[in-house]
């Protein structure tokens, strides 16, 4: 299966069950994060794990691992305004990089919650960029 196809499995299975999943992701906080493409101006829908904490809402941009940054956090970068899905609530928000002692605090916290994500950051050189999503509607 690709990725694509993967993606297209895991958002079906979101929007049926308000957002609950089964399988690897049973009991995961998830989300849906709307991007726009910053070459092509298209909508993408990417499915992640998110933290809340202390009322902020943080993604990762972990891409398992991998040495190169997701495609959806390039996205970021060119266009900040996002749209969040959370079960059933949808709404607008900002995006902005968390940075430093903070980032790290986060990220700990991720760690300490999901254990693959310290796999994760041990797979790579590059820091795994922390996102806060503020609502913006």
């Amino acid at each position: 299966m690709s990725g694509q196809d993967w993606n297209a499995s895991i958002i079906e299975e979101f929007r049926a069950h308000d957002g609950k999943l089964g399988g690897q992701f049973q009991g995961a906080p998830v989300l849906l994060l709307h991007t726009t493409g910053a070459r092509s101006g298209l909508e993408r829908v990417t499915p992640m794990m998110f933290l809340e904490l202390d009322g902020q809402t943080c993604v990762f941009a972990s891409k398992a691992g991998a040495d190169t940054d997701p495609d959806w956090f390039h996205n970021l970068r060119a266009n900040p305004e996002v749209t969040v899905e959370r079960g059933a609530d949808i709404y607008a928000a900002r995006t902005e990089p968390v940075t430093g002692a903070e980032r790290d605090r986060i990220y700990a916290m991720q760690t300490e919650r999901i254990p693959g994500f310290a796999e994760y950051e041990s797979k790579t050189s590059r820091v795994i960029p922390v996102i806060e999503l503020i609502s913006t509607s």
